[in-house]
């Protein structure tokens, strides 16, 4: 019998400095649309094993259909080469295909609502349709809420964050990066489900309070 688990996972988005704080709305802000994915299949059974990681980039194209060139200061952010994308990227909806098929069907949690840009506006600019429907991903910070985590340090704490907030050893990882970033997630759940926290039933999107 397959392992119940669930996905968690995060995207780095095209941005310079000051776009988030512009809500991308400056004259030269690109489109926030997806560089990278990351995600981690977490099992909800025995103990609770990281399962699988999946790393994938994708090829940044804006509305008019031309490669996008990234910005020095999203290369320092995330550690992203142009070269990196280049050599590895591939097109954003074999990227979503990527995805889905590493979920198989399981939930897919990201730290608050990165399938907004992912399969919103990223794949609105890239003219396809957004293929995984909304009720098939949860927002995690709504599962660390019902753990405990007060509702204060949510809102100041990163999915990069979690891990040391919560004291957890763990091999380096590197913020803005979106697979350490979704390991980041999956140790702190992870470590709910040790400390009974969390339960198999938490994971179900339409249940959760």
């Amino acid at each position: 019998m397959t392992m119940r688990c669930a996905v968690l996972y995060d995207c780095e988005y095209l941005t310079m400095e000051g776009a988030q704080r512009r809500y991308w709305a400056g004259p030269l802000d690109p489109d926030p649309i997806v560089v990278q994915i990351g995600a981690v299949k977490l099992g909800l059974e025995g103990d609770f094993p990281i399962l699988e990681t999946e790393k994938i980039y994708v090829t940044p194209v804006d509305r008019f259909g031309r490669e996008c060139a990234l910005d020095p200061y999203f290369i320092d952010l995330t550690g992203i080469s142009q070269e990196t994308v280049m050599a590895e990227g591939i097109s954003l909806k074999s990227a979503i295909d990527r995805l889905s098929g590493f979920a198989g069907d399981a939930c897919m949690w990201a730290w608050g609502k990165d399938e907004l840009n992912l399969m919103g506006i990223s794949c609105y600019v890239a003219g396809i349709d957004p293929v995984l429907p909304a009720d098939r991903f949860g927002n995690a910070s709504r599962l660390l809420l019902k753990a405990g985590m007060p509702y204060e340090d949510i809102q100041k704490t990163n999915s990069g964050q979690l891990a040391d907030y919560f004291g957890i050893d763990h091999p380096p990882l590197n913020g803005h990066d979106a697979l350490d970033d979704a390991l980041s997630i999956a140790f702190t759940l992870q470590k709910m489900l040790h400390a009974k926290r969390l339960t198999l039933s938490d994971f179900d999107p339409s249940r959760i309070d």
